[in-house]
């Protein structure tokens, strides 16, 4: 099968979060399982141009129609990690690409409709017709309205698979998108059964667009799909899906096994398996000496990632203090999009500076994310909401118990020891229903009560974790089932 990704990201040469790994991750297994694969996505001025190979131009003189005249791109072309990657540049007075950074600019709507529309150009004009194509979040939204009002003609048998990994953002704009783009008629389009927001009825939504016009929708996890559906975690999105039910599902993402791997991972200074346990308490030793934490008999808990509402900032602060009054330490590595939290994390890490039993470190750092999920013994998750997460995916492969809320993704891959009702070799951690101190706290006192007084039943739920499964084979299977689905539809 020939499928194509349009994405705003893809790691590592364009990452700004779990998009980028999903894209790279998913292409890899689709090609690994014989499928031609390409990726198009913008030529950023700071992408990290060392992980592209032979990158050379593909495409001199690509004319984007825009409004009303057309916009002059250059297709550069090259290999990420084996996997063939276009790159759009735009040599237009609004620098779409070249501004230092991926996100956060006043005209973002624009920057990637224009970035839609190219895509769609550059397979138009190089003949390239591709079974599938696979667009991402609203930044490529307009992929599948542009495909069939404007492009069907040409291109009549491309299908459509639409992936929302964030609700929060859905592209909420203005009518001067349809002039830009030549699809025009705001008349025609700024209805409610199309691209008309729900919420502003002057105002267009281009992941309801998308939603709309796609051949199958799917998010990152089955229950997120249904929380999206039956809760207001699709932010406005419900009717919509709800009217387009019938060709909307939940995948699960995978994690990449290449990078995240304790047998190989080349950021951990010793290496284990689930056959073969004892090493990663070496890692335990070596993080606790790297941290300046006292060796002593207790589990380290950690918590690695954001810090923000989402992610439950409040339970992570209780979680530190309940680990550390309650005969564990506790390790943290994040920081927060916003200053004020950020800012009170760091004047908790200098009121904590002297604790033997704590460290925080605020910030991010790849090298010590890695040893901190192999020398940990837990690990929290309190999300208020959590549309897939990775970092349970990671402890369970690193044999790091997680302790969950079981919302979205966090539900499909961690199973309560005590409450599941999976069988127990299915039973992988620790899992709290209600978002309060309360509920963390239960969780936590079972996980380091079975730490203390039952080790060869914590060493089962390592073991329980590590065996499963939760690399790309399983939702790239799903993936292809998904195209076999639209392409004969």
């Amino acid at each position: 099968m020939n499928i194509v990704m349009i994405a705003s990201e893809c790691a590592p040469v364009a990452k700004v979060g779990g998009l980028g790994d999903v894209i790279y991750g998913l292409s890899r297994e689709l090609a690994l399982r014989g499928n031609t694969v390409e990726v198009i996505l913008p030529k950023y001025d700071c992408m990290q141009h060392n992980h592209i190979q032979d990158l050379t131009i593909s495409f001199q003189d690509l004319w984007v129609p825009w409004n009303n005249g057309a916009i002059r791109c250059t297709v550069w072309s090259g290999e990420v990690l084996g996997l063939r990657c276009h790159f759009i540049e735009s040599h237009s007075q609004e620098h779409f690409f070249n501004r230092g950074g991926f996100y956060g600019y006043p005209d973002e709507a624009m920057r990637f409709a224009f970035f839609s529309k190219a895509s769609l150009e550059f397979l138009l004009k190089t003949e390239k017709r591709p079974d599938i194509i696979h667009c991402h979040d609203w930044q490529a939204a307009l992929v599948p309205v542009l495909l069939y009002e404007v492009y069907q003609q040409a291109m009549p048998h491309q299908r459509v698979c639409y992936t929302i990994h964030n609700f929060r953002h859905q592209g909420i704009v203005g009518a001067d998108i349809l002039t830009a783009t030549g699809l025009n008629r705001p008349e025609y389009y700024v209805q409610p059964e199309k691209l008309r927001d729900d919420f502003n009825p002057h105002a267009l939504n281009l992941m309801k667009g998308a939603i709309v016009y796609s051949n199958f929708i799917t998010t990152v996890s089955p229950q997120h799909a249904w929380e999206v559906r039956n809760t207001e975690q699709s932010y406005g999105l419900g009717n919509t899906l709800h009217a387009h039910q019938n060709k909307f599902s939940g995948v699960l993402n995978g994690l990449d096994y290449e990078v995240w791997n304790p047998n190989i991972d080349p950021l951990i200074p010793a290496h284990y398996s689930v056959d073969n346990l004892q090493p990663k308490y070496e890692n335990k030793r070596i993080l606790r000496e790297q941290l300046l934490l006292r060796k002593d008999f207790k589990p380290i808990i950690a918590y690695v990632g954001r810090l923000d509402a989402q992610k439950g900032v409040h339970l992570i602060r209780h979680g530190l203090f309940y680990a550390l009054w309650n005969n564990a330490q506790f390790v943290l590595l994040g920081s927060s999009p916003e200053r004020g939290i950020n800012d009170y994390f760091w004047h908790l890490k200098h009121y904590l500076n002297d604790n033997p039993d704590c460290h925080l470190e605020i910030g991010f750092n790849e090298e010590l994310a890695h040893l901190i999920y192999a020398g940990a013994d837990m690990l929290i998750v309190p999300s208020i909401y959590e549309p897939c997460g990775l970092t349970q995916m990671i402890g369970l492969r690193y044999g790091t118990v997680p302790i969950v809320r079981p919302v979205g993704g966090l539900a499909d891959t961690v199973f309560d020891r005590d409450n599941s009702d999976k069988p127990f070799h299915e039973r992988n951690g620790y899992i709290f229903q209600q978002d309060n101190y309360a509920g963390l706290e239960s969780a936590m006192s079972r996980a380091i009560g079975l730490w203390h007084d039952y080790p060869d039943d914590f060493h089962k739920l390592i073991d329980n974790g590590m065996r499963a499964d939760h690399s790309w084979n399983i939702s790239g299977q799903h993936y292809l089932n998904i195209y076999e689905y639209i392409k004969y539809k």
